[in-house]
């Protein structure tokens, strides 16, 4: 293996799924395995085939497909004390699951040795090496995580050591430190490693975990010195705090080191990955993630975004492309005629900073976030401000007068709302039922408005939030409310606000936004 190479093992699908909220059906663990499997990752770990019947299935599954650049690892344990690797039921499903890569943990931590396993030092040793060899006698790469290596290590450095030679000498590929109780300092990582890697001949590589905040971190600093195998999770997913975050993980080790990994065009897909492994993980993907994050690339405070107009890299460590993400410019009441120019041409306004309107524009922004609204989650409002202020959209429709009635009792509650427009002149008026109020006004204004504009078959009300502004004030029921909605026409996703002390004006707003946002687009 190139000394400068450092390898991917993605173990999202075992580890991963040790974190809570997290679990995959057979059908969701392959289609990740082949989403890591078409990124890039030296190895895809699939799970514990001694653990569970959904595991055996997976590696049933997995053996009948070919695989372009990961090769599918099963995980497990060395032999039980007292018992032969060849008799062990939990080595013989490691051979079943036929996989190119076997990986197995031991014990490290002499605490582990006696007080958990309740072994002897030497029958531990012998089950790590009986086992390895065992798994080479099968044909098999073997992978071996040196459980609590760090804390094992720092509690008796010579047991620790030996436990790690008798990997190596039983045919062990790699040996990787693992930081199971992910409380090390990279500072100890990299002294930990460094005797690793003076004392054993093989690979070495590192598993850490996130308990500290330093899983990455920790990452780095045992690649500095010399790891050349980096064991994690897209996303971060595991245990307690979760694992090293892969997502974070591969472009440090190929934008910042400089070490070969995943080529370059493929990190490019990086955030795709992300939001896939989230959405088939069912789990809402977090904005703040370092580099794939909606946020990782926002720019809010005028004075930053006015730099990021003029030299881009003066407020970037990196091109938001490199890893799939986009650089995204918030407008609010820190915004700056930067923020506003640059927010214009992303959703393709054509606008400079000389414009006359502009101070107006943003005066009017800063006023509207003071009443309430939040242009940040609520682009589609946003851009009809703008576009109105330049004059350069006329209203696609009037809303003449609106009621909304409920009736019902305490087995069924039923709400109705009437609406008139007029476009060009002619008049609809309509009635539509509802869940609520809210969707009773929405099933009404498209129902008015269809006739005029078909394109409005298509839009639907995806999301509705609420939020009381100013409760604090004393102001209880009268308190402003701000309302945000998601509306989706089955191709693109938009975002409209309103602000009102009235809940049903505040969802009126939004919902006019909503449908005018929709028709200039067209």
């Amino acid at each position: 293996m190139s000394k400068d190479l450092v390898e991917i093992y993605d173990t999202t699908l075992r580890d991963g799924t040790q974190g809570e909220g997290v679990s995959f059906s057979v059908a969701d663990k392959l289609r990740v395995a082949e989403k890591l499997d078409s990124f890039g990752v030296h190895y895809v770990e699939g799970g514990w085939p001694g653990s569970n019947p959904k595991d055996i299935e997976f590696f049933k599954q997995a053996a009948r497909r070919k695989w372009k650049n990961a090769q599918i690892a099963a995980f497990g344990s060395t032999r039980r004390k007292k018992v032969a690797a060849e008799d062990d039921p939990q080595v013989k499903l490691l051979i079943d699951a036929k996989t190119p890569v076997v990986t197995i943990f031991g014990k490290t931590w002499l605490l582990h040795v006696k007080e958990v396993l309740r072994t002897t030092p030497k029958e531990n040793l012998a089950m790590i090496g009986d086992t390895i060899a065992f798994l080479k006698k099968k044909g098999r790469k073997v992978i071996y995580d040196a459980e609590h290596a760090l804390d094992g290590y720092k509690d008796d450095p010579e047991y620790a050591l030996a436990t790690w030679k008798a990997a190596e000498e039983a045919g062990a590929d790699f040996v990787v430190l693992c930081d199971t109780n992910g409380g090390t300092l990279p500072g100890e990582i990299a002294e930990i490693t460094a005797t690793a890697r003076r004392e054993l001949l093989c690979p070495i590589g590192i598993h850490t975990h996130n308990d500290i905040g330093l899983a990455v971190a920790n990452a780095i600093a045992a690649m500095e010195q010399g790891a050349s195998q980096v064991q994690g999770t897209i996303n971060g997913y595991g245990e307690r705090t979760g694992n090293c975050n892969l997502t974070s993980a591969i472009p440090n080790i190929s934008l910042k080191m400089g070490r070969r990994s995943i080529p370059k065009a493929r990190i490019k897909k990086l955030a795709d990955l992300s939001r896939f492994v989230d959405e088939v993980a069912n789990l809402i993907p977090d904005r703040r993630q370092p580099w794939v994050g909606g946020t990782a690339f926002a720019h809010k405070g005028g004075m930053h975004v006015n730099a990021v107009q003029k030299v881009a890299h003066s407020f970037e460590h990196a091109n938001p492309d490199t890893v799939g993400n986009r650089r995204r410019i918030l407008v609010s009441d820190l915004a700056g005629r930067s923020n506003i120019v640059m927010k214009a041409q992303e959703m393709g306004i054509r606008i400079d900073n000389d414009a006359p309107e502009l101070k107006a524009i943003l005066a009017a922004v800063k006023e509207q976030e003071h009443q309430g609204y939040d242009y940040e989650g609520a682009e589609g409002s946003l851009a009809l401000l703008i576009r109105k202020a330049l004059g350069r959209v006329e209203p696609a429709f009037h809303l003449e007068a609106y009621h909304v009635s409920a009736r019902g009792d305490a087995e069924e509650h039923l709400c109705e709302a009437t609406v008139k427009v007029t476009v060009g002149g002619k008049s609809a008026h309509t009635v539509a039922d509802g869940d609520g109020p809210v969707n009773a006004l929405d099933q009404a204004l498209r129902n008015a408005l269809r006739g005029f504009y078909p394109v409005l078959k298509q839009v639907r009300l995806t999301d509705y939030k609420v939020r009381i502004l100013n409760s604090s004030r004393g102001s209880g029921t009268a308190a402003k409310t701000r309302v945000l909605i998601e509306s989706t026409d089955g191709k693109d996703r938009w975002y409209t606000v309103g602000v009102n002390e009235n809940i049903i004006d505040a969802s009126l707003q939004a919902l006019l936004d909503s449908i005018e946002f929709r028709l200039l687009k067209k």
